[in-house]
């Protein structure tokens, strides 16, 4: 995109050429007030306080594209007479219930009205009742809203649900007097603020959506909040604690908002998690599931010295996930480099193998892309994740690149999903058949391809002999001998038009294979898609941290004979789920760093007090010496891309201009790269298969101890799966493996999914449903019958 210089206030500022002038001036840190514009979304005009004068006109500076050589005014007597009358017609009948509002003290409006200068009244208007509405975990108090349309606007571009909208209301109609009396752009903000309120797209009594919580984050009054909130703080009372999203890869920059829980209990509480949505959204696992702290008011002496003995004296083989720290995956490596413990993490073992795949032809030990690159795509491919539920931050954006880029793409998946169906006309989603990814993959490869080597040429062409239906071996489209494998329709007609004018090119990669029995085949394509076509690659970490452990520990595959468990149940456990033979602190009681799916090291810090051992005090009974876990942070492993710095030393904030300053990125290393796929074969089918995967905000059992998501774990299925199979909601089921393993539970309807294959969750520890997919693969085979 072409630089160019435009003059805002006479600061010269450097720019890209068809950037919105608000931008710019954010930038470059010149204030133009604006309620309803949010950075990556569409702009609205619903405020028209960011009106300007460009090259002599007036202009609104959220919608007015950069141009070289661009004199722009942001103040002038005209101007300012426009934003005063819009702040006092904003302050009409706004309620005088500021000492109550959840939103006071860091409200826009209240801002504005200051900044503005707004100390007396020249408009008047009678009011209309507008009773409160309870949304589910979300509650709209329309007497509030200032139909800014934030959350309008977040929820279509951003979020991709579009799940509010403005609705028409009963305001009183304006006297024609006011046409003449008031400011042009005060008058038509005012009409349509006395017409229209927000209300639910749908038309039910509460939100039927996935419930992130986008909408109340963007909310500059407090029209839209938490249920759960609301009245239990002020603003001005909390205390932000800057950390990461501890529960799934994306790592998102949050805040945990803590204050001391009542005047009789000074101990600190985390009352809601907030996020800076112009630049870093969250979903609703972590804005909801935020107090899984574990309770421990001393050390326990007597178990400290039990389970050490033991670990001195039994233990051959430590147990964990990938939902800690880089500090302490880097204690557990050390005291494997000591005692020659295994390490078993199955999650971070298959991620690692996949990725050494993946560099064995890729030529790189980590892949090219990360959010921001899907997020300024125009073509985005997404294959082998449920990517609603597996990382719900990559969703957010595909989305934003196909409202805003004008974009389009591809979803892969056997399950039919309606969420992200409703993204875009332009996103084609294709449910092949259960494990059919490697010829998805054939056919991107095949498609995309530029200056491949011979042999993997001549491979392709190979197949093309072997499965082609049509005569025409020449023309790329060609891609009917792939229909079959997938068990889909032809599509190769939409393809051509969805790839009209595109030229930035994502693709992302998830859990479904790196699992699959087929998965080092498919890490090598992916290696050849990233290095011989346009795409940048994502490959989804399926945890928080997978990630980091994998570049930091040396895991081994089987276990040996006595277990240590971290938040695994093994033969001695240490948990911060509180259920384990030694407490230890959840992610939100310590500091830390995590490696993110951006492969960006970001840190956390501890929202509440621990005051029971933690891990870093059994590796100094051993005859480890850090005061602290994060004095391991300068340690974490440079021949694996970390960096030499302090944990002190490392940022956390966002630019004005979104440049994101949080920890550093990793260095990727070349790695030795062998051209080398094996033949495509077709995949076993799966009879009646079973998925695993979770519902919608939940990820492990810490987001089911909070208090807002806690729920039993059922089987979960579409409204097709129950009236084909004649269940109905809520009925017990018992559910029997091919490896003769079974399970009674619930079905519980998902009304976001479609098609017949149900799931089972992950994030109950009650129920072992991992018994069903064995190697690890998400897919298995298995009878549902009904209990009698």
């Amino acid at each position: 995109m072409k630089k160019i210089l435009i003059t805002i206030d006479g600061v010269e500022c450097r720019a890209k050429e068809g950037e919105f002038i608000l931008n710019i001036a954010r930038e470059n840190s010149i204030f133009i007030p604006a309620l309803c514009y949010i950075s990556n979304c569409s702009p609205t005009l619903a405020c028209r306080l960011c009106l300007v004068e460009v090259d002599g006109k007036r202009a609104y500076s959220c919608n007015a594209k950069a141009k070289d050589g661009m004199s722009v005014t942001t103040k002038n007597e005209e101007i300012e007479k426009e934003r005063r009358a819009i702040m006092e017609i904003y302050d009409i009948n706004h309620p005088l219930e500021c000492g109550v509002c959840d939103q006071s003290g860091e409200c826009e409006l209240q801002n504005y009205t200051l900044e503005i200068g707004v100390n007396s009244q020249n408009h008047a208007i009678a009011d209309m009742p507008r009773p409160t509405a309870h949304w589910g975990k979300i509650n709209y108090d329309p007497s509030l809203c200032i139909v800014c349309e934030r959350c309008v606007t977040v929820c279509k571009d951003m979020i991709g649900e579009s799940a509010l909208k403005t609705v028409k209301r009963e305001g009183v109609e304006l006297d024609k007097e006011w046409k003449e009396k008031t400011p042009k752009d005060a008058y038509a903000m005012w009409n349509k603020l006395q017409k229209s309120i927000i209300g639910v797209a749908s038309g039910a009594d509460s939100l039927d959506c996935t419930m992130c919580g986008e909408c109340s984050s963007v909310c500059p009054v407090g029209a839209l909040v938490s249920s759960d909130f609301q009245y239990k703080s002020n603003a001005w009372e909390l205390k932000k604690i800057p950390a990461a999203n501890p529960h799934s890869s994306d790592c998102s920059f949050i805040y945990y908002d803590v204050r001391h829980n009542s005047i009789s209990d000074s101990n600190n509480k985390i009352f809601r998690v907030s996020n800076d949505y112009s630049f870093a959204p969250i979903h609703g696992g972590i804005r909801y599931g935020y107090d899984f702290e574990n309770i421990v008011d001393s050390k326990d002496e007597e178990k400290f010295d039990k389970v050490v003995e033991i670990i001195k004296t039994k233990v051959d083989t430590i147990v964990f996930d990938s939902f800690i720290t880089n500090e302490e995956a880097l204690i557990l490596q050390k005291l494997k480099d000591k005692y020659k413990y295994k390490l078993i993490n199955n999650d971070a073992y298959m991620y690692k193998r996949f990725l050494n795949n993946f560099a064995s032809t890729s030529g790189v030990n980590l892949y090219n892309g990360d959010l921001q690159t899907i997020q300024k795509s125009n073509f985005v491919i997404s294959i082998g994740t449920a990517l609603k539920t597996d990382s719900p931050n990559s969703g957010y954006m595909l989305n934003n690149a196909l409202t805003m880029n004008k974009g389009a793409g591809l979803y892969f998946h056997p399950i039919a999903d309606p969420v992200i169906n409703g993204y875009s006309k332009n996103l084609l989603s294709i449910n092949h058949k259960v494990g059919a990814e490697e010829a998805v993959l054939y056919l991107i490869l095949d498609l995309f391809g530029k200056n491949l080597p011979d042999k993997i040429a001549n491979y392709i062409e190979s197949f093309h002999t072997k499965y082609s239906k049509s005569t025409d071996k020449d023309t790329k489209l060609d891609i009917n001998s792939l229909y079959e494998i997938l068990g889909v329709e032809d599509f190769s007609e939409t393809l051509e038009k969805l790839l009209l004018k595109k030229d930035n090119f994502s693709l992302i990669a998830g859990e479904d294979l790196y699992n699959h029995p087929k998965s080092k085949n498919l890490a090598k394509i992916l290696g050849l898609i990233q290095k011989y076509t346009d795409f940048n690659v994502v490959i989804i970490p399926s945890q928080t941290n997978t990630l980091g452990v994998s570049l930091i520990c040396d895991l081994d595959e089987k276990k040996g004979k006595f277990s240590l468990g971290y938040n695994i149940k093994a033969d001695v456990t240490l948990s911060a789920l509180g259920k384990g033979d030694l407490d230890m602190p959840a992610l939100n009681q310590q500091e830390g760093t995590f490696t993110s799916m951006n492969k960006r090291v970001v840190p956390t810090n501890a929202a509440l007090s621990y005051h029971g051992y933690c891990l870093n005090d059994i590796a100094n009974e051993l005859g480890f010496d850090a005061e602290f876990t994060i004095d391991y942070t300068v340690d974490l492993p440079i021949s694996s891309g970390f960096q030499e710095k302090e944990f002190d030393s490392l940022s956390n904030e966002f630019t004005q201009s979104g440049e994101e300053k949080r920890g550093y990125m990793l260095n990727s290393k070349p790695a030795i790269c062998k051209d080398e796929i094996d033949e495509l074969s077709e995949f076993e089918e799966i009879k009646n298969p079973l998925y695993l995967a979770n519902p919608v905000k939940q990820f492990n059992a810490f987001t089911n101890k909070s208090h807002q998501l806690n729920e039993i774990g059922a089987l979960y299925a579409s409204s097709e799966f129950l009236e084909k199979n004649e269940f109905k909601n809520g009925d017990m089921v018992v559910l029997e493996g091919k490896n003769g393993v079974k399970l009674v539970l619930k079905i519980e309807l998902d009304s976001f999914i479609n098609g017949n294959i149900p799931y089972l969750p992950t994030f109950d520890n009650k129920l072992n449903t991992k018994q069903f997919f064995a190697g690890g693969y998400r897919f298995a085979e298995v009878s549902i019958k009904g209990v009698k």
